[in-house]
C-alpha cells in the first residue's frame, strides 16, 4: 500500500488546556526505519571533512554574507542550526547567541567526526579562531555553564579567552529549575511542556526587575540581599518551596566561588559587540529555539520565554536594527515539537513513530521523543514574513528517503471550506483548521553520500523547489546528514 491511497485526517483536534489527540494513519516506509537510522550513524561516524570540490563550491556562498549575518529557527526548534553554525563559523570572527538559555540543545560534530552537545556555549567553540558571546539576552546557569566548559576543555577543545559572557546577562539559579517544575505541576493538563531548566522563572524574574545579573557577582556585599528577595518570593509564591537561611547561606557561598571563576569571562558585551562591528569583524549570530515559540508569535502560551526571531538578536546583543544584514533560516524537510502546543500536521501514527525513529527526534537537552509530522509551510511562510530570511537550510532531508510519497501541508481551511491566509494567533480558530495537503513523489534511495544538487534524485529536486516555489524564499543549504561534510550548497 503506498501512500496515495491513505486518507489523512487533517482536522486539528485538541484541548486549550491539554494534549493533542490529532490521528493520521501510519506511512508506507519499506525498509526497517531502525536499520535505516543506523545506516545513517555509521555514515556519519565515517564522514571527516568535506570534500575538496564541497569545500570549493561553499566559498563563494559563505563569503557572500553580510557582515553581521544570523540562524534563526523556522519552526518549533530543533531544526538542526547548531550544524550551519558550526559550519559557518569557520568564516567569521565571532559567534553570539542573543537569547534563551541552557533550553536550547544543538548537536554538533568536529572534523573527526566526535559528537558535542552544547547548550549556552555557542556552536563557534569548536572552530578555534572564533570568539563566542554570550550576549545580555541570554539566561545563564553558571553550573551548566561550568560543566559545558569543563566537557569542551577535556575533549580539547579551549575556551580560555574564547568565551565572553556579558555583564547584563541574567543568572539563573537552582530553584529556577525548581520552580519551573512547581508551576508545570500546578498546570497540570493545562502544563506548557517546559525542558523544567528554569528558563521562565528567570525571565519572569528580570521582566518584574527582581533579577541577579552577572554584573551582580562583583558585588558581594549586596548578592545576599537579593538573593533572599528571591527566594523569599519563590517560598511566597508557591508553597511546595521551602525556603531556609541555610539555604541562602550555601548558595551565596556558592557564588562566590562562581563569581571568581567568572571574572575572566565577564565582559561588556554591548560595548565589545559594537566595536567589533566598527572594526569590520564578521558577526554570526546564533538563535536558541525558534520563530514558532517565540513570545510574541508563537503558539501562544505553549511558547518559549524570550523573543528567537529576528528583533530578538537586536535587543539581546545592543547591536542596531541597521547593522543586521542576511538573516538564514533553519527548517527541517519534516516538522518537530516538544511540549504542548498546536501541530497542525502533527502525525501520530505509526508515520509519525517512523519519521521519529529514522530521524532520531529525541530532545538534545531533555532526551524527550519529539512529535512529529509532515513539513507546514503555512507556519513556514508566517516564520520567513516576520524574519525577513534572505536564504533557507533545509536539513534532514535524507531521513525522507525511503518514503514513496511526502505531504505538504500547503494552507488551513476552516470547516466550511474557507482558507486562512496566515498562521493564526487564536488558538480556538486553530482548533478548529483542516490542512490541506499536496502530494509529491518519494526518491526511494540513500542520499546521504550526494554532494552536489545535481546529483540529488529529480524528485528530490522538485520537493526543494516546490519548497521554495510556495515559501518564496530560496534554499541555500541542504543537510543530508549530521555530519560536517553532509551539506549541500545550492
Amino acid at each position: 500500500m503506498s501512500l496515495s491511497s491513505l486518507s489523512f485526517d487533517t482536522k486539528p483536534r485538541f484541548a486549550l488546556g491539554g494534549p493533542f489527540n490529532r490521528r493520521h494513519p501510519p506511512l508506507h516506509h519499506p525498509r526497517n526505519s531502525l536499520s535505516y537510522s543506523a545506516k545513517r550513524q555509521a555514515i556519519s561516524a565515517s564522514l571527516s571533512v568535506a570534500a575538496d570540490s564541497t569545500a570549493t563550491e561553499s566559498i563563494p556562498r559563505i563569503e557572500s554574507l553580510s557582515q553581521v549575518s544570523g540562524v534563526l529557527g523556522c519552526q518549533w526548534g530543533d531544526e538542526g542550526k547548531g550544524k550551519l553554525v558550526d559550519i559557518l563559523a569557520q568564516h567569521f570572527d565571532i559567534v553570539a547567541r542573543c537569547q534563551g538559555g541552557a533550553n536550547a540543545g544543538h548537536t554538533i560534530y568536529n572534523s573527526e567526526g566526535k559528537k558535542f552537545a552544547l547548550h549556552l556555549v555557542p556552536s563557534g567553540i569548536l572552530n578555534e579562531d572564533t570568539t563566542c558571546v554570550i550576549g545580555n539576552g541570554v539566561v545563564v546557569h553558571l553550573p551548566g555553564l561550568f560543566k559545558e566548559i569543563d566537557g569542551l576543555e577535556s575533549n580539547g577543545v579551549s575556551c580560555k579567552g574564547r568565551i565572553l559572557v556579558s555583564d547584563r546577562a541574567h543568572l539563573l539559579f537552582d530553584f529556577h529549575q525548581e520552580v519551573d517544575g512547581l508551576r508545570e505541576s500546578e498546570l497540570a493538563k493545562s502544563f506548557i511542556g517546559t525542558t523544567k531548566r528554569g528558563i521562565g522563572p528567570c525571565y519572569s524574574s528580570k521582566v518584574i526587575r527582581n533579577g541577579i545579573r552577572v554584573g551582580d557577582l562583583r558585588h558581594m556585599d549586596t548578592l545576599p540581599q537579593k538573593l533572599d528577595l528571591l527566594l523569599a518570593d519563590a517560598a511566597a509564591r508557591f508553597p511546595g518551596f521551602k525556603y531556609t537561611p541555610e539555604m541562602l547561606r550555601e548558595e551565596v557561598e556558592a557564588y562566590k566561588r562562581y563569581a571568581e571563576r567568572l571574572e575572566p569571562y565577564i565582559t561588556d558585551t554591548v560595548h565589545f559587540m559594537n566595536e567589533a562591528i566598527s572594526n569590520k569583524k564578521k558577526v554570526l549570530v546564533e538563535g536558541g529555539q525558534a520563530t514558532m515559540l517565540d513570545i510574541d508569535f508563537g503558539t501562544y502560551p505553549f511558547v518559549t520565554s524570550s523573543s528567537p526571531s529576528a528583533g530578538g538578536i537586536c535587543t539581546g546583543l545592543g547591536i542596531a536594527p541597521r547593522a543586521v544584514g542576511d538573516l538564514i533560516g533553519v527548517v527541517k524537510a519534516y516538522t518537530t515539537r516538544v511540549g504542548s502546543g498546536p501541530f497542525p500536521t502533527e502525525n501520530l501514527g505509526t508515520g509519525g513513530d517512523l519519521l521519529r525513529l529514522a530521524g532520531q527526534e529525541f530532545g538534545t537537552t531533555t532526551g524527550r521523543p519529539r512529535r512529529c509530522g509532515w513539513l507546514d509551510l503555512v507556519a513556514l511562510k508566517f516564520s520567513c514574513q516576520i524574519n525577513g530570511f534572505a536564504s533557507l537550510n533545509l536539513t534532514k532531508l535524507d531521513v525522507l528517503s525511503d518514503l514513496n510519497e511526502i505531504q505538504l501541508g500547503v494552507a488551513y481551511k476552516k470547516s466550511d471550506g474557507t482558507r486562512v491566509d496566515s498562521f493564526p494567533g487564536d488558538l480556538r480558530l486553530l482548533e478548529e483548521l483542516e490542512v490541506e495537503y499536496e502530494t509529491l513523489p518519494g526518491w526511494n534511495s540513500d542520499i546521504s553520500s550526494i554532494r552536489n544538487y545535481a546529483d540529488l534524485p529529480k524528485a528530490a529536486q522538485q520537493y526543494v523547489e516546490r519548497i521554495e516555489e510556495l515559501v518564496g524564499v530560496p534554499i541555500h543549504y541542504i543537510g543530508i546528514g549530521p555530519g560536517r561534510d553532509a551539506l549541500i550548497y545550492k
